[in-house]
């Protein structure tokens, strides 16, 4: 096992954009965020899509990652994400990016374009070749529409600079013939907090996580737990976790977790449009749901 698949065993926090009132990003949120959420997990992810990355300037990324590097007090591993649907603009971004602190890319899959498998290959190869870091892929075929099937995420396993995909496809067979066919070097990484659990039990390396921002230490105990082989410790955890799972979601990510931190006196709930603030039933129903925490 390289030091890299060591680093990105575990749980990885898909950490959210905290903005104020006004739509700035809050930098004493991210301040408070990290500190909230650097024990007990194990690497951070910045601008995924849980964090609003399609609604951040390239200005407000650079000094956001700029500021995750100078706060990481715990030196944790970081993942940047850096994808698009536009094959030739990705490849610019990531020539043009200064990624410098980062252990890897995080890439979604081209989203609404629904491109052919080949379309899909030829689009990471074209990643991977112009990335001066390791390509994680992302598949999460509910927001991009096109799902990266398991034989093509195979095929681009044997390429050198790829080496893991985030699964966020909901049909566990095809993470399971992932697991079975890749080769032992590539990480195969839960994309979806309530699947974690069963992908760890047939081999994945752990998770990047939405629910790990406002639970780190519960999230984070929980696969620790899995990947020790103590089953019976994390059961509750993940009953649990399933009764305010699907809350983060129901109007649209990150409106729930975001609104979680707000309830935890992390960050405040503030999103950016095209999301809209929860509304006061889902509030109080996360607020109901956070008494299991």
């Amino acid at each position: 096992m390289t030091s890299l698949q060591t680093a990105l065993q575990g749980t990885g926090v898909a950490l959210v954009t905290p903005f104020d009132r006004d739509g700035q990003v809050d930098f004493e949120g991210l301040a408070s965020l990290l500190r909230h959420t650097q024990h007990e997990v194990e690497y951070w992810v910045v601008h995924g899509t849980t964090g609003e990355s399609v609604t951040t300037t390239a200005a407000e990324k650079a000094a956001i990652f700029d500021y995750v590097r100078q706060h990481n007090s715990q030196d944790l591993p970081l993942v940047y994400g850096l994808g698009g649907n536009n094959t030739q603009a990705v490849v610019a971004e990531l020539r043009q990016t200064d990624l410098a602190g980062a252990v890897a890319v995080l890439s979604v899959s081209p989203y609404y374009n629904k491109p052919s498998q080949e379309g899909l290959y030829q689009h990471y190869v074209a990643v991977a070749e112009a990335s001066p870091l390791p390509v994680l892929l992302y598949n999460v075929p509910g927001r991009t529409g096109a799902n990266l099937t398991a034989a093509t995420t195979l095929r681009l396993a044997q390429h050198p600079n790829i080496i893991g995909i985030k699964e966020s496809c909901p049909d566990l067979g095809q993470a399971m013939r992932i697991a079975r066919h890749k080769p032992d070097d590539f990480l195969l990484i839960s994309g979806d907090d309530l699947l974690a659990v069963p992908m760890l039990t047939f081999g994945a390396a752990g998770v990047i996580s939405v629910l790990a921002n406002a639970f780190p230490i519960q999230f984070g105990g929980m696969v620790r737990a899995v990947l020790q082989g103590q089953f019976a410790k994390a059961a509750p955890t993940l009953l649990n976790f399933n009764e305010i799972n699907d809350l983060m979601y129901q109007e649209g990510n990150p409106v729930g977790v975001k609104t979680a931190l707000e309830m935890l006196g992390v960050c405040a709930a503030h999103v950016r449009p095209p999301h809209a603030p929860a509304s006061e039933g889902l509030r109080r129903a996360i607020a109901e749901k956070m008494e299991l925490f």
